[in-house]
């Protein structure tokens, strides 16, 4: 038996935006070269007729748990008994998962945000885990008389759950409800970068620091945490594109397993370094990015550290204390890995973080996620102007350009013990096969090409 790794408890600690490594990505040299990752990764405009909302799902009451939960370990082959010690979270919340209330209000006011731009386009609701579930969202869509459909995903983040498991979902879908080649499908980029995802965090950094120095007294040490959900670090070396991981890791100097090495962990300190870059009130703040929510057996490695770790490490018994001779005495918690509040946050941040904190004695603030906010809703909006060819540009902050619409060649794939990967939505599979002939050429010597 394989024996679990020791948990790290240590972040790098940080202090303002410009801190640690910021991969160039997005220099004129590459662009000019005709190799800037991005430029590839544009679909042509469509005349999508229906918006998909995907999600997660979540149980609507006390008998929904343990199925829900089946569902989401579908495969791994986990006891109800086991399943039960995670049910708990959402047995004290009467067996509903806030994430469905959540959903609905987000898709009432995309549809009220499409309405105000004059655009016609049905939202539907469609959900990986629970009701409604995906094909039957299509089957219904299709009934409708709907051909061209967009999705637009609650995940911000590139990785194998975020990213690509939404449209293998989709492409599993149309094969079971016989839509293959009925529907064209497709999926908006993601936008962990856009403005509208990132500005909300900065109301609420700005919000939640001046509250904690209202309570704790203006010299108080306060350190900011960025928390996002742990994959496996087998996951998060396969985040996005093939040798992109490289690049970041070249330009930091990096080896893998490094803070900033994986495109995914590189993702979220690039907004944290947004959002800090907007509040100035945060500018020698230290900060530090940490995970939450990790599962599965502790012999498989995660990204850590765990946030509870991390608060312990920072502020509990023989803590180092700074330049001033001052301990930590609160956090501020911006949870820049999630869109809505829902039970992850709500469990794992507002009580198990919490309670950390009330333990340690310091102070505790949890900012709020982007929700329903205007800019967040009229972003995703944007978005979807994007690929019906209404709107010029791609709105994208920090050193990342905007995302694909089409992913990479085996791009966050997640390999099978056969060694297969499942199928995903036929018509981005298309566009991919032809991206990667194009890059095969692109890259062949002169003489070869």
């Amino acid at each position: 038996m394989t024996a679990a790794p020791e948990p790290r408890a240590d972040a790098p600690v940080h202090t303002g935006p410009d801190a640690g490594v910021a991969p160039a990505l997005r220099t004129p040299e590459k662009a000019a070269a005709g190799v800037d990752y991005d430029v590839y990764g544009v679909m042509a405009p469509k005349d999508y007729d229906a918006l998909l909302l995907a999600s997660f799902g979540g149980p609507e009451g006390q008998d929904d748990v343990i199925p829900f939960l089946r569902n989401v370990t579908r495969g791994r082959g986990i006891p109800d008994e086991r399943l039960e010690e995670v049910a708990t979270h959402y047995r004290a919340n009467g067996g509903v998962s806030p994430i469905n209330a959540q959903n609905r209000a987000l898709k009432a006011a995309i549809e009220a945000e499409l309405a105000a731009r004059g655009l016609d386009l049905p939202v539907y609701w469609g959900n990986r885990n629970w009701e409604p579930y995906f094909p039957d969202t299509l089957a219904r869509m299709h009934a409708d008389g709907h051909r061209r459909i967009l999705t637009v995903t609650t995940s911000a983040y590139s990785c194998y759950s975020s990213c690509r498991q939404y449209r293998e979902d989709m492409g599993m879908a149309l094969e079971q409800t016989g839509l293959t080649g009925k529907v064209d499908l497709d999926k908006t980029r993601q936008y962990f970068n856009h403005p509208g995802f990132i500005e909300p965090f900065r109301d609420g950094l700005r919000a939640d620091l001046a509250s904690l120095r209202a309570e704790l007294g203006d010299d108080a040490r306060i350190h900011v945490l960025f928390a996002t959900h742990s994959i496996p670090t087998s996951d998060a070396a396969a985040a996005g594109p093939r040798g992109l991981a490289a690049d970041l890791r070249a330009q930091a100097g990096a080896e893998p397993g490094d803070e900033g090495a994986d495109v995914y962990s590189a993702q979220h300190l690039d907004v944290a370094r947004e959002i800090l870059a907007g509040v100035p009130e945060a500018a020698d703040v230290p900060w530090s990015l940490v995970y939450q929510s990790r599962s599965g057996p502790p012999s498989v490695p995660w990204l850590e550290p765990d946030i509870n770790d991390a608060m312990e490490h920072l502020a509990g018994e023989g803590a180092e204390t700074d330049a001033q001779g001052r301990a930590v005495a609160g956090f501020v918690v911006v949870p820049l890995g999630f869109v809505s509040d829902h039970m992850e946050v709500v469990w794992d941040l507002d009580t198990e973080a919490r309670e950390t904190a009330e333990g340690l004695g310091v102070g505790f603030r949890r900012s709020p996620t982007p929700g329903t906010d205007s800019r967040f809703v009229a972003g995703l909006v944007d978005i979807v102007e994007e690929r019906l060819g209404r709107r010029e540009g791609r709105a994208a902050a920090g050193c990342f350009p905007a995302w694909y619409d089409v992913c990479r060649p085996d791009c966050c794939a997640k390999v099978m013990r056969d060694g297969s990967t499942r199928p995903t939505t036929s018509a981005v599979d298309a566009a991919v096969r032809g991206l990667a002939e194009h890059e095969a050429g692109a890259a062949a010597p002169a003489e070869e090409a």
